[in-house]
């Protein structure tokens, strides 16, 4: 039998999701370990290979691609353990990164924070400015170099740095994603003198224009890079001794795979990796199951992700922010909060108001009702009072929960504000959904999609718990809650059901009407990047697709869309429906009537998305059933208190697992799956359809 395996670290368990040649799917889940992210990993692959019957090692030597979604990089950002980094740049332009935006990077955030600067204030900085060398070199903005590299200066500056200790160095010349001669020999300089030594060039990360974007990204590449190449390396290592011997596969932001060789030159390319293999299994699996307008939503125990598929499609973003800073690289578009089941509930001593999130629990202690240390209560605490979780059987059942300790958390925080044990629970529970809520409406309202015209995935080990309510107050009728217990591993699902991706893009800025001969030698040019790149890879012609687009704007504007292309060559006829495109896409994104036909319009960038397409997990399709839910799958019935009836009432369990498709049932009620909880709302009702998913009617009425 051979297996394809995905493995998901979040900041409190790790996923493990493996398919077989059949189709056959298992899961695990383990809890992460921050000290060492690899035995967590392993756990969960030898809790899956458990359950399929054999050793780890058997499951690894039959392995045929093994994806990993890591968070390293991630972490060593948030908490401030990056690499000690030195940046060599142009002369003149030593304070790029120090100067960053009008904005401070705040653009989108609490506008009290935008608007009043003195309650704002700037990150920590990367690289401080003792670290950085300007180097003299110039190349103008048609890619001419009109003054030569100093090569002495350069070797002053690489001794300079190394004798501070920097343990990874960053460079970012003035127009080298133009001509990176200059940023080339640079490089070759650093190895010269320090082999070894992490570097990262921008002409390689981000050939792109934004002289603060492209220093920004280099130097996030640099401070993460020595930690997640040690990381990978490790992981390399131990997967080689338990004798797995395909090529290790990581997940990166844009929505595919990355050899591990290239995500340890490109750690930032894993960046938000894990949130976005939740939208690559749910465009999988709708396009299987006949839906092209899915919001993908992802509860876990840190942190609640969103994603939007729009006719097949993910959406996608070119701009991203981490710590403030913001720089340029193409990746699938995640909306992150701090609201997860651990995150903690407080109270706003100001307002005398409750809040929730965004600091989590984590994994340890985690939650009070966990009983490792935790004395703040979470989310998962208020989901046990309320009686929506079993404390006998969380997580598989290794781990009891502790209701007592829960309540008396709740109710301690309750009498602060005057509310009873349950009203208090039920607060916490309303906050994070509508907080959720709010959320979805600024990816979908705010960016000129209507909910209603889509369904919504619910997945992670939270997700499933809470969907009912923000589903609801979107006006969304269909929530789905994918493949039963693969749901609170979907990401890990998701790294199966990756292609290998590799995206290349051009600067080149034309005014309109375009010269297509210039356009079409571009777009070889990316062709033949990305084909090179395969025959490294060793990928098979047969397997490998190409698409194109381009970055438009209107004529003194600087804001672009990004338009698709049919192929990877253009003619006349080509650039009339490339205009008109423009205007469709245009006017999608900001209204009807908001672009100028007839303008004049500029080409700025041109891209291609180099995918190599993998064997996928099967979804499978089963015949449908009677909808009579079968005996064996009803467990003991509990008392639940229902925020719509402000009461206690005793509500039917099921055991998820044993429903059947076609089985449909009525809500209130529990769905329990080893790994997560589905609770059906009242007024709301569940069916198990053909592709195993447990699907929620959300507007429906009872069935009586």
């Amino acid at each position: 039998m051979s297996y394809l395996c995905g493995i998901d670290i979040g900041g409190t368990f790790t996923d493990c999701a493996v398919v077989d040649e059949n189709g056959h799917l298992v899961s695990a889940k383990a809890p992460s370990t921050p000290d060492d992210f690899c035995r967590g990993m392993l756990t969960a692959l030898e809790l899956a290979a458990g359950k399929i019957g054999i050793s780890l090692p058997d499951l690894c030597r039959s392995t045929s691609m093994l994806s990993h979604g890591t968070t390293v990089g991630t972490n060593a950002i948030v908490q401030r353990r990056g690499a000690r980094v030195g940046l060599i740049t142009t002369k003149g332009h030593n304070d790029v990164i120090h100067i960053m935006r009008g904005s401070r990077g705040l653009s989108g955030e609490d506008v009290r924070l935008v608007v009043h600067f003195p309650e704002s204030q700037k990150p920590d900085p990367i690289v401080p400015k003792r670290l950085i060398r300007g180097v003299s070199e110039r190349v103008d903005c048609f890619g001419n170099i009109v003054v030569s590299l100093n090569e002495e200066e350069v070797e002053v500056a690489v001794r300079e740095l190394l004798s501070q200790d920097v343990e990874a160095i960053a460079i970012c010349l003035l127009w080298s994603f133009l001509e990176p001669r200059h940023e080339k020999r640079v490089k070759e300089i650093v190895n010269d003198i320090s082999p070894g030594l992490f570097v990262s060039a921008s002409y390689e990360l981000v050939p792109k224009w934004g002289e603060y974007e492209r220093t920004t990204a280099v130097s996030l590449n640099a401070y993460i890079g020595p930690v997640t190449t040690g990381y990978l390396s490790n992981i390399e290592h131990r997967l080689e001794e338990l004798e797995y011997r395909a090529p290790l596969q990581v997940t990166q932001c844009a929505g595919g795979t990355i050899p591990v060789t290239t995500a340890m030159r490109s750690p930032l390319l894993t960046l938000d990796s894990g949130p976005v293999s939740g939208v690559t299994a749910s465009r999988y699996a709708a396009a299987c199951m006949g839906f092209r307008n899915v919001i993908t939503t992802d509860m876990g125990g840190t942190s609640f992700d969103i994603g939007l598929i729009y006719g097949g499609e993910a959406a996608f973003s070119f701009r991203s922010r981490v710590h403030q800073y913001e720089y340029y690289l193409p990746k699938v578009d995640i909306r992150t909060i701090g609201s997860g089941g651990g995150s903690k509930v407080w109270i706003d001593d100001n307002t005398r108001t409750m809040r929730v999130g965004p600091e989590s629990a984590g994994a340890v202690p985690g939650p009070v009702c966990y009983g490792r240390g935790g004395d703040v209560p979470t989310v998962t605490d208020a989901d046990l009072v309320l009686g929506y979780l079993n404390p006998a059987r969380f997580a598989e059942g290794t781990l009891e929960l502790d209701v007592q300790a829960a309540q008396s958390s709740i109710e301690k925080l309750g009498g602060r504000l005057g509310m009873d044990l349950y009203e208090c629970a039920a607060g916490i529970s309303h906050i994070v959904e509508f907080q959720m809520a709010d959320l979805i409406r600024k990816a979908t309202i705010e960016k000129g999609f209507d909910p209603r015209d889509f369904v919504l995935f619910a997945f992670g080990g939270a997700g499933p718990v809470h969907a009912g309510v923000f589903a609801r107050e979107l006006g969304v009728e269909k929530v789905i809650v994918p493949q039963r217990e693969m749901a609170s591993v979907w990401c890990a699902f998701g790294a199966v059901a990756a292609d290998v991706l590799h995206i290349y893009e051009k600067v080149e800025i034309m005014l309109s009407p375009f010269d297509p001969t210039r356009v079409n030698k571009n777009l070889a040019g990316l062709q033949h990047q990305a084909t090179d790149q395969f025959e490294n890879d060793g990928v098979a012609g047969d397997v490998r697709r190409f698409q194109f687009s381009a970055d438009m704007r209107h004529k003194g504007q600087i804001n672009e869309v990004e338009v698709e292309l049919d192929q990877g060559q253009i003619n006349a006829e080509h650039l009339e429906q490339l205009n008109e495109r423009f205007v469709q896409r245009y006017e999608q994104l900001y209204g009807r009537g908001a672009s100028l036909p007839g303008a004049r319009l500029e080409l700025v960038a041109l891209r291609c998305r180099a995918i190599a397409e993998t064997a996928k997990p099967k979804v499978v399709t089963h015949e449908m059933g009677s909808d009579v839910i079968p005996s064996e799958a009803m467990r003991a019935g509990r008392e639940v208190y229902w925020s719509e009836f402000s009461h206690h009432q005793e509500t039917p369990v099921y055991d998820g697992n044993l429903l059947k498709p076609g089985n449909r049932l009525a809500g209130p009620a529990i769905v329990e799956l080893d790994t997560t909880t589905v609770v059906v709302r009242p007024d709301q009702n569940l069916e198990v359809d053909a592709f195993a998913n447990l699907t929620i009617d959300v507007q429906s009425s009872r069935i009586h």
